[in-house]
């Protein structure tokens, strides 16, 4: 299966019959805001008959259009308050589910325009929200091999725009597979050449470090989480090093940190009572900015360089596990007190950040990222949505606020929390021993603050807390937490999102 085809249209005359396309879905607010008189009136005349029409997707017999089927698939509530862009989203999914059930196979995608500014971006919404309904899991497409069930997608819009969302799609194809496939097929070396092949014969610079003596001298608090997986060859710990680097003139340095747990089983602090389903999901981070990146080496956008580093780890059990009170010195030269082992990812990031930091020193206007399936409590704070916690300096350049303005647009909403001095007095080592406390001993979800602590925790372990706004090099830094957000429905076996892709790529470029 690869990724959906979105087909620039540029004929209003692709709605009828003979033009190729098999189906006509229609996403509207109203059956008034229709603008094709064709589709407006046998729209009208099926509503007369069938009242759900206008009401819920419907399919109508419409001889004389593209395959003679004709779709309705209204927004709901697109005149609330509290309605966004996800609402275009929702009856797309629908439309294009009940198009798939009729038969079709290359349907024509129609998108009513609103006057209301929140849903600028519904055509491109609508666009990527079908290429969300018809991913399928990996493991599926390997497994049985069948055809795609919808070749292609027609739009009525520019050439340009269509290659934009069409890059925009093999970028989130690439981070679903990556996060959503188990984790045997996509363990940490599976994880690397699965990204190795994606990158081949593209603009990306791309390199894997597999060496465990390397890994131990520059990676000390990743190795600790990956100890006791070195002993099995199919589990061994990688980090994907890749860099994108436009033509010509760079005025600004993008760096993101990728948490790619490929299975978390606690560690030594094992999760119990059934807690370890759906931690092959735990890399969700790592292929989000892998997705990105494949986006990037597509769209080549000017102007910006892009390196990303993704830590791929299994936090396995054994003899040889890290464990609880071990202190560890991360690459910064921080010397980390191991508070739980079920708190892994901060330690794989830390590590990742303190690389990047490195190079952000000297790159011109740099901000840095780590986006992670970090933490239970962000779900219990805010459901399925993301959560960013910005330093200092990325909260006054802007970083979070633009970062919310830009998801609501394009339908990835997230929520902005606050770090504060509390998260500090958190990661302090009451013995004295250790520079910082990597956590407590409990679960996220049953602690206060306990998605925005490891933010502190994340600067302070990997050395950015020394470029705040008052040093010689202030560095923008926001971690973004994707665990409420990285996968829909099941929160076990959901289908991933590929979120925060769509938002960060509309803040680089």
């Amino acid at each position: 299966m690869t990724p959906v085809n979105f087909v620039d249209v540029k004929d209003n005359d692709a709605i009828f019959e003979g033009s190729g396309w098999d189906a006509v879905i229609v996403v509207t607010s109203s059956l008034d805001d229709i603008e094709f008189d064709e589709i407006s009136l046998l729209a009208s005349h099926g509503a007369n008959i069938d009242a759900r029409v206008g009401r819920s997707a419907t399919l109508l017999f419409a001889p004389g259009l593209a395959g003679g089927r004709l779709i309705v698939s209204p927004v709901q509530n697109h005149a609330s308050d509290v309605q966004d862009v996800r609402g275009y989203a929702d009856a797309a999914r629908k439309g294009l589910s009940l198009a798939k059930e009729a038969g079709a196979r290359k349907p024509l995608l129609v998108v009513s325009p609103s006057q209301q500014s929140k849903y600028g971006q519904s055509l491109s919404v609508v666009a990527l929200a079908c290429g969300q309904e018809l991913w399928q899991a990996l493991e599926l497409r390997e497994a049985v091999k069948q055809r795609d069930a919808i070749e292609s997608i027609g739009l009525l819009v520019s050439t340009e725009q269509a290659k934009v969302l069409n890059a925009i799609e093999t970028g989130r194809h690439l981070a679903r597979d990556l996060c959503g496939t188990e984790p045997e097929r996509m363990s940490a070396p599976n994880f690397a050449q699965y990204c190795i092949n994606a990158f081949e014969n593209t603009c990306l610079k791309v390199a894997v470090i597999e060496d465990r003596d390397v890994l131990e001298r520059d990676y000390p608090l990743l190795s600790a989480v990956g100890r006791s997986s070195f002993a099995v060859l199919r589990h061994q710990p990688r980090v994907v090093k890749v860099e994108y680097c436009a033509d010509g003139d760079i005025d600004r340095s993008y760096f993101f940190a990728g948490k790619g747990v490929v299975y978390d089983t606690g560690g030594a602090d094992i999760k119990v009572a059934g807690g370890m389903a759906g931690m092959s999901r735990d890399k969700g981070g790592a292929a989000a900015v892998a997705g990105l990146m494949k986006t990037l080496s597509i769209l080549k956008p000017k102007g910006i360089r892009v390196v990303a580093e993704l830590g791929l780890v299994r936090n396995s059990i054994g003899s040889e596990a890290f464990v609880s009170d071990e202190i560890i010195t991360s690459h910064a030269g921080v010397r980390v007190r191991i508070g739980n082992t079920d708190a892994e990812g901060r330690l794989v990031l830390a590590d990742l950040l303190s690389h990047l930091r490195l190079k952000a020193i000297s790159a011109p206007r740099a901000q840095l990222f780590s986006v992670a399936t970090l933490t239970g409590h962000v779900v219990r704070c805010y459901g399925g949505y993301t959560a960013v916690v910005e330093n200092s300096v990325a909260r006054e350049q802007g970083v979070g606020e633009r970062l919310q303005q830009l998801g609501e647009a394009w339908g990835e909403p997230l929520e902005l929390s606050r770090l504060r001095r509390e998260d500090y007095a958190k990661i302090v080592d009451p013995s004295g021993a250790a520079d910082v406390l990597s956590s407590n001993n409990a679960p996220s979800s049953v602690t206060a603050r306990g998605h925005q602590y490891p933010a502190a925790f994340l600067l302070e372990a990997s050395g950015l807390q020394a470029h705040g706004l008052s040093s010689d090099k202030p560095l923008a830094y926001a971690h973004v937490d994707i665990a409420g957000s990285a996968t829909e429905g099941d929160p076990l076996y959901g289908k991933p999102t590929a979120a925060p892709l769509v938002g960060l790529l509309q803040h680089l470029c």
